[in-house]
């Protein structure tokens, strides 16, 4: 029998469609909202602030912004629960990718106060997820994630915003997504837990992540090169942002996510070359290695072709950074062995078999695929 399953399914309330985001301020007296900050990016804040007419216009609003500095940090998570203090803010809206979502629920956690999500691309499912990954200023990860026990008051998106964000970062979501049923397939088809509701509840989101990311996924990237928010292409979107985050939702722990993100926290803490690639991208390695250590060849010669079709990386050495370092490739082992969730998995993981795994799939791409180095510009 599982224990301890903590189950968040998601924001309070959802909409996706034109005009979503004019419903903000219908929905934030719903939460005593008086005094609002808006936590923002930079490029997606010019995009995003014409549609957020209605709400500086709403009477009896005090609407105040502030740009974040780029990264998910304890800092700047700090930085700016003092920012909401001295304006006496009373809710807080954050407007842009998934750090930017990250930090606001950070920051809404060191406040105690209620927030909301306009997405500004779909990249991950950090806007319905409960949960924080927290990056140090300079940009490497610090391997920590921070656990939050609510969520977005609301999670508001329109198409048109999304269809106008970069293409790579919307693959770079496909990626992260399709992680959700490699990371957590073997842990959900264990018999003890395809018994317990809540758990097939993510095994069916999982499931669905990879079977429609498999069918529509390619038409949903062409779709939106063409700048066409067409059916696929919106079904991916919120695939990649709300059916992702619900398979960690219903799952907790058991399909949150395993050994293909515990190597992209790993990687993303020593290795800063890589700080060019996106967290999806850095993910997609991660299926293969995960894939390596469960020794499914067989998957990953399945999976090959949609990878190279998107562009995404199939190694380390196509990410131009292996062979790294052995003081270096011993630390992003143990890093990854850390993690009690790649534990999970109903086989043996240890820092020894993670490295050999890496190894094993360096070579196999190497000797079987001609690949080309993958470059961020492409994607």
């Amino acid at each position: 029998m599982v224990s301890q399953l903590h189950v968040k399914i998601g924001p309070q309330f959802y909409s996706y469609s034109a005009g979503a985001i004019d419903l903000i301020p219908e929905l934030l007296p719903q939460h005593g909202a008086k005094r609002v900050l808006v936590i923002h990016g930079t490029k997606s804040w010019a995009k995003a602030q014409p549609y957020l007419a209605a709400l500086f216009e709403a009477p009896g609003l005090t609407v105040t912004t502030e740009a974040y500095h780029g990264e998910c940090s304890f800092a700047e998570g700090e930085r700016l629960a003092a920012i909401v203090r001295e304006r006496q803010a009373d809710f807080i809206l954050g407007v842009g990718g998934g750090k930017l979502c990250d930090l606001t629920l950070y920051t809404a956690h060191l406040t105690g106060l209620p927030f909301g999500l306009v997405p500004t691309l779909a990249s991950n499912c950090a806007p319905w997820t409960p949960l924080a990954v927290m990056y140090k200023d300079n940009g490497l990860a610090e391997g920590k994630t921070v656990h939050i026990r609510r969520q977005a008051a609301f999670v508001l998106m329109d198409p048109a915003l999304i269809l106008d964000s970069p293409v790579n970062y919307f693959i770079a979501g496909i990626a992260d997504t399709l992680a959700k049923w490699y990371e957590s397939e073997l842990i959900l088809e264990e018999p003890e837990n395809r018994a317990e509701p809540m758990i097939s509840m993510a095994r069916y989101a999982a499931l669905m992540c990879k079977d429609q990311l498999l069918k529509e996924a390619p038409t949903a990237v062409a779709d939106m090169r063409a700048g066409q928010a067409t059916p696929a292409f919106r079904h991916i979107t919120e695939i990649v942002v709300a059916i992702a985050g619900t398979v960690g939702g219903f799952g907790d722990k058991y399909a949150r996510n395993t050994l293909a993100h515990a190597i992209h926290d790993a990687l993303s803490a020593y290795v800063p070359e890589l700080h060019r690639f996106l967290h999806g991208e850095k993910v997609a390695y991660g299926i293969f290695l995960q894939l390596a250590c469960e020794q499914r060849w067989s998957t990953i010669d399945a999976l090959i072709p949609f990878y190279q079709q998107f562009h995404l990386p199939l190694s380390l050495t196509q990410m131009g950074v292996w062979p790294l370092a052995p003081a270096t490739l011993t630390q992003v082992c143990e890093l990854a062995n850390s993690f009690s969730k790649v534990h999970l998995l109903p086989f043996p993981v240890s820092a020894a078999s993670i490295q050999a795994a890496m190894e094993t799939l360096e070579r196999y791409i190497s000797h079987n695929r001609l690949v080309q180095p993958v470059s961020t510009a492409k994607m």
